[in-house]
């Protein structure tokens, strides 16, 4: 099996779907696995990535695909396509799509449970994964009775994919209420609301709390402070999309539906490591906590951080996050040692 893959690999979402890709290979024959770059693509058209797929001898090829290009050129010379979403889901072939929706109900949910009131949305316009999380997300948070606070920055093109107006940004982070809850649409744009908040000197998790989308571990801790984010099955949509190749090249005229990636979990970092309070107190203890899970850190070493008692230290902490800070420490340390499992 000889398979092409079109996608971005300075993502590491491409890197966990080749990664499902090489496990499923391994329980069958070995495939020959070609990376070409989109860039290249686009230098040489769709017609040219077809006739450089024949030459190559290739049975299957996984792209992202601009909305305009005629992916069904693939089948007609006997080649089996799978679109990775990137701006639009295709029709003539499979799509490696996700439970968008589902998603940006996930990160409602994680906000909503620490208390927020206000809530808004970073995103692209007319780009399917960045536009289904934002529905998802808003529809949680007005189910959850906070749809007048919602406030929502979708003036990006998907053309600007690695570059923000700081400035139209930074006035828009400004004019939100505190504190805040906002969903990225993407790692990427987590990370430049990161940038943004630091720039103008909004304090993080404090003020304006964030949360990204796919987990990509090199981006989110590129900033500081760290980036939470949602891990997305995307390994095991990489397993998912083997097996449907190997299925296609087998059955070309086979009816299939599209690989459909899964939210996992929420994974915490500080950026989110806040609850919707105005006690500085309360966000000192549950900032540090955060920080030093990966250390032995009990009641005491939070008091030493704060200026309260441990009785008034303990009603606030439970007042705000429902639990003891023991119960709190503890809960997160399972949570850890889970994702480390």
């Amino acid at each position: 099996m000889r398979l092409l893959i079109i996608t971005d690999f300075t993502e590491s979402f491409a890197y966990k779907l080749l990664k499902g890709i090489v496990s499923y290979c391994r329980e069958k024959e070995q495939w020959e696995i070609c990376r070409m770059p989109p860039s290249y693509k686009k230098s040489l058209g769709i017609h040219g990535v077809v006739e450089w797929a024949k030459n190559w001898g290739a049975d299957a090829v996984i792209g992202q695909f601009d909305v305009d290009e005629d992916v069904s050129l693939f089948a007609r010379n006997g080649i089996v396509a799978v679109a990775q979403d990137y701006v639009r889901r295709f029709t003539e072939i499979p799509n490696i799509t996700a439970d968008y929706f589902g998603t940006g109900h996930m990160a409602a949910d994680h906000f909503i449970e620490k208390g927020f009131k206000n809530y808004a949305f970073f995103g692209f316009r007319d780009v399917c994964w960045s536009d289904e999380r934002y529905e998802g997300f808003r529809k949680a948070v007005e189910q959850a009775g906070y749809g007048a606070n919602f406030y929502a920055y979708r003036m990006q093109d998907i053309n600007t994919l690695w570059y923000y107006e700081r400035g139209k940004l930074t006035d828009w982070l400004r004019s939100l209420p505190k504190p805040v809850a906002i969903m990225a649409c993407d790692d990427n744009q987590g990370s430049n609301l990161i940038d943004a908040c630091n720039s103008i000197g909004i304090k993080m998790p404090a003020e304006v709390s964030i949360l990204g989308v796919d987990n990509d571990e090199m981006v989110c801790s590129l900033n500081t402070p760290s980036l939470t984010s949602i891990h997305v099955d995307i390994e095991n949509g990489g397993y998912k999309t083997a097996a449907l190749i190997e299925k296609l090249v087998g059955n070309p005229g086979l009816k299939v539906e599209d690989i459909i990636l899964k939210p996992v979990k929420v994974v915490g970092r500080i950026s989110t490591a806040s609850y919707a309070t105005n006690d500085e107190q309360i966000q000192k203890a549950v900032k540090f906590i955060h920080q030093n899970l990966n250390k032995k850190i009990a009641v005491k070493d939070v008091m030493k951080e704060v200026a309260l008692s441990r009785r008034l230290l303990e009603r606030r902490f439970k007042s705000v996050t429902g639990e003891s800070i023991y119960q709190y420490i503890s809960g997160f340390k399972v949570k850890l040692f889970a994702d480390l499992l």
